[in-house]
């Protein structure tokens, strides 16, 4: 079959070659001090949308760094026992989409919450306050400052808050809680799982934000990922800082987090995909220690995949077990 990244028999081996910083551990259990200490100030605003079987609600609360985060909550009718819930998280510079889209987990008795990525294509804000570049491009959004101030930190620490205030939903089980997502949702999903390993079921399709030096090394820095070109050829063109930039984009590469995982994953990749080379979600896919299955789509590539949302379904199913 044709290739536009390694055989997959070196694929299912790949560990990833950008770098990890060596201190990333204290990193993320600092920065998950620092989210504990927020007062969430969790609000729910019945929305407009409604339909008979589903309560429909704008739910806002307050993340790091002050800002007011937006998702959209439904939850069934009469839901008197604890249930199962999902989280869903959207595509690079999108929003948290449509209330009927939703509504087929609604009916199989989950509850619902899909966050709006804070400065993004939703309701959600972005507080602000870093050094350099704020013109395009949260990979290296905080870039020039400390490794504290990068956008992405802040946006992972959301999706595991997102997911905590859920599970202390009194209509939700917190031990039956599952995540989806694709692309930026993908990458999201595995990153809320490694912060909030209390996520059981875990269904990321070709993760982004992950390995960024094989991105560029591919030359693949586009699309998605060509903020990373234009950040060197801006403020890095002779490369003097190279080094450096990988390392601290390291502290936001998912394939740094997916160790911390316990839930079971099941991943979607299709080995045609330049957006996000297959190589990179491998990478994330292959330090998860926990239980998981890779769905590969051998033709396709940054699409849909055929059949995978059925497959998801029916693996969050699993857990009405």
């Amino acid at each position: 079959m044709p290739l536009i990244d390694m055989p997959l028999e070196e694929l299912m081996n790949y560990q990833g070659i950008n770098p990890c910083p060596p201190d990333i551990d204290k990193y993320w259990e600092e920065a998950l001090a620092e989210m504990k200490q927020v007062d969430p100030d969790v609000q729910l605003v019945p929305a407009e949308f409604q339909v008979p079987f589903a309560e429909c609600f704008h739910l806002y609360f307050t993340g790091v760094r002050g800002a007011r985060i937006h998702a959209m909550y439904l939850r069934p009718v009469g839901a008197k026992e604890p249930h199962p819930a999902v989280l869903q998280f959207h595509g690079y510079s999108g929003n948290a989409g449509n209330w009927s889209d939703k509504l087929n987990y609604v009916a199989a008795g989950f509850s619902v919450a899909a966050m709006d990525c804070r400065g993004q294509g939703g309701k959600s804000e972005d507080a602000g306050g870093v050094k350099g570049n704020t013109l395009h491009g949260h990979i290296i959004r905080g870039l020039d400052g400390e490794p504290d101030d990068l956008l992405f930190r802040q946006i992972f620490l959301d999706a595991a808050q997102l997911a905590g205030i859920i599970m202390s939903m009194p209509e939700v089980d917190e031990v039956r809680v599952g995540a989806m997502g694709g692309s930026q949702g993908g990458a999201l999903t595995l990153a809320c799982g490694s912060l909030e390993p209390r996520i059981k079921k875990l269904a990321p399709a070709y993760p982004f934000l992950c390995d960024y030096k094989r991105v560029w090394e591919m030359d693949l820095a586009k699309d998605a990922y060509a903020e990373l070109t234009q950040y060197f050829r801006r403020f890095d063109p002779l490369h003097k800082r190279e080094e450096e930039i990988f390392r601290k984009l390291g502290y936001i590469d998912v394939q740094n987090l997916t160790k911390r995982i316990k839930g079971e994953v099941i991943m979607g990749v299709g080995l045609m995909d330049t957006i996000c080379p297959p190589s990179t979600q491998f990478a994330a896919y292959n330090k998860i220690t926990s239980p998981k299955k890779m769905m590969i789509y051998p033709d396709f590539g940054h699409e849909e995949l055929p059949g995978f949302n059925d497959a998801v379904f029916s693996f969050m199913m699993e857990l009405w077990k």
